[in-house]
């Protein structure tokens, strides 16, 4: 198997970045479709307009629906369409942008990610993750390349609220130990090679950069301070999470994410609240050395992410009633195949109630 590294063709991060927006996406087109939420669309319009006026850049925004389903990806790529646009711009969260990436696709052109949080990796992905209407997993739409543009204002996510970061550092968590297990068994990697050295170490440098400056990262984007530790997590949580996970591959930590998402009782927690649990658990299944279990219970617990079932909103917790996640984890064609050692739904139920109860009693503690 030959080794493959993908990555976005351009990535700009800074406090004010998008007062340079024009000059960027002017490189990819002249007609731009801006989709986002209304939240996002409303953190960027004043900068997003004067700079792209003074490019010579046409623009028309249209509120995207929530989810990032089949249906909104097909209304939003017939307007497009209707409207000529020849480059794609997603503002705001995870599944925004994954929907401008696909319509991008559709369309054969250019996109652009504007990530208003740094909540998930997606911005810099060649992948979007589809979902019901409803919000349940449905399966992963592999692109044939990455975003042309990923531009972050850190002023902006310095001003989301704090848990959307928190998450991210909980997306991001998962990133070293997956990709770890997939080199073990050089499993295919998200552009379908093996991984390459260098996704190997910036997977292990986001882990390093998360123990190190997480805690402080937290701390600046509650004061809505962008400090070098914010900007430091910023990167991990979004290019570096990106890149590792891409071109390293994804195990066990994100399928027990996406077999979370058939409990409905886990909808209101964020992506990277379940992929934190999800590394957990992965961790547990994988009998990995007790000082690296504590090392993570200890970070997670520092900056406030989940380490129990209930933090994640499923109550009266049993055998049963995780069996159906269990199982939609170990389905086939889901990244629990890239883990060392063939795991049964049985090997998952066990994990997590594991997982669970050791996040218990280090609370306890």
């Amino acid at each position: 198997m030959t080794r493959i590294m993908i990555a976005p063709g351009r990535y700009v991060q800074g406090a004010g970045a998008m007062n340079e927006v024009g000059k960027h996406v002017a490189l990819l087109g002249k007609k731009a479709l801006v989709l986002g939420g209304k939240r996002g669309l409303d953190s960027v319009r004043d900068a997003m307009k004067k700079s792209f006026s003074e490019n010579g850049i046409e623009y028309f925004e249209e509120h995207f629906g929530g989810e990032c389903c089949d249906q909104e990806i097909d209304r939003l790529t017939a307007i497009a369409k209707q409207s000529g646009a020849d480059v794609i711009v997603g503002v705001g969260g995870g599944k925004a942008l994954d929907t401008a990436k696909a319509v991008a696709e559709y369309m054969k052109v250019p996109v652009a990610s504007i990530p208003t949080i740094a909540a998930t990796d997606a911005p810099c992905s060649a992948l979007a993750v589809i979902y019901t209407p409803e919000g349940v997993f449905e399966r992963y739409f592999v692109l044939p390349h990455n975003p042309n543009l990923v531009l972050v204002d850190t002023n902006i996510i310095a001003k989301a609220p704090t848990r959307l970061l928190v998450s991210g550092m909980g997306d991001a968590l998962a990133t070293w130990f997956e990709a770890e297990a997939c080199s073990f068994t050089k499993a295919p990697n998200m552009p379908g090679g093996e991984g390459t050295a260098a996704a190997l170490a910036l997977a292990k440098l986001c882990y390093e950069l998360l123990l190190e400056y997480g805690l402080d990262a937290k701390i600046a984007c509650e004061a809505h301070a962008v400090t070098p530790a914010l900007e430091k997590i910023v990167e991990a949580n979004t290019l570096l999470s990106g890149l590792g996970f891409e071109s390293s591959g994804l195990a066990a930590a994100h399928a027990v994410h996406d077999g979370m998402t058939v409990l409905e009782e886990t909808h209101k927690a964020y992506h990277g609240e379940k992929v934190s649990f999800g590394t957990l658990t992965q961790l547990v299944l994988q009998d990995a050395d007790p000082d690296t279990i504590y090392e993570v219970l200890d970070f997670a617990c520092s900056i406030g992410l989940p380490v129990t079932l209930k933090q994640l909103g499923l109550k009266d917790v049993s055998y049963e009633k995780l069996l159906p996640a269990a199982e939609a984890a170990c389905a086939e064609g889901t990244t629990m195949a890239n883990m060392p050692f063939k795991v049964t739904p049985d090997m998952v139920v066990n994990a997590m109630l594991g997982a669970d109860a050791l996040g218990r009693a280090f609370l306890e503690e």
